[in-house]
């Protein structure tokens, strides 16, 4: 039986920081190898050590080298909430994601048409998960606001296509997101400027992999992207 869910939404609410989803990430598409021998449950004790808001542990072999096991070891680690990060295209990878125990789930509205959006949001929803719809432009915001209950949606900084990053792109969309939702930029985030770049436009949490699997300290590393939340 599945653990029960953590509140995933709930930890991204804080508003005094900019609130940090770290990433348990092996190897990305773009760049090879990051830290393909990383322990799960090590490395997110050193994420809640440094202030980590949640988790996001990529569960997917052929391009990311994950598997659902850094899920489940990452989680037993700590009391955080987990993120699924992988390719959600059918019912079965929402369930799936509830059996190993996230928490939430990344749905990529530039990979599903307007009816997987709903039945898949509704489906993560009833199972009581949370749901992280991903977009990358205005519009891609509007269809995740029409077909979806878009409690948290995130900007993707990266294109899907090409890999290549483009480092405004969530602050030009992020007007296109209602207050309502708990906002999240994710991919190209390098360092303190971005990070503060980010919180000035209004983001709620920053998803970060790279920087952090990458980094000497990353408890250290960490703590410096938890930069002042802009006034409301």
């Amino acid at each position: 039986m599945a653990p029960a869910t953590r509140p995933f939404a709930q930890h991204l609410r804080r508003r005094d920081r900019l609130n940090v989803i770290s990433e348990i990430k092996r190897r990305s598409p773009s760049k090879g190898d990051l830290a393909i021998a990383l322990d799960p449950a090590t490395l997110a004790a050193r994420y809640r050590d440094g202030g980590a808001s949640a988790l996001s542990v990529l569960t997917d072999g052929p391009h990311f080298g994950g598997d659902p096991a850094d899920l489940v070891a990452a989680r037993d680690a700590v009391d955080l909430p987990v993120l699924r990060k992988d390719f959600t295209v059918s019912a079965r990878d929402v369930y799936d994601a509830r059996i190993m125990g996230a928490d939430a789930v990344l749905l990529i509205v530039a990979a599903l048409s307007d009816d997987e959006l709903e039945t898949f949001d509704s489906l993560a929803t009833t199972l009581g998960m949370a749901v992280l719809v991903e977009t990358h432009d205005e519009a891609e915001v509007a269809r995740a606001l029409a077909h979806t209950g878009a409690s948290i949606i995130g900007v993707n900084q990266r294109d899907l296509v090409t890999f290549e990053v483009d480092q405004q792109r969530a602050v030009r969309v992020a007007e296109a997101i209602p207050s309502t939702s708990i906002k999240v930029a994710e991919s190209g985030v390098r360092g303190v400027p971005d990070a503060l770049a980010l919180a000035e436009a209004g983001y709620d949490a920053i998803l970060v992999g790279e920087f952090l699997v990458t980094a000497a300290d990353a408890d250290a590393a960490l703590k410096s992207l938890r930069v002042p939340a802009a006034p409301r």
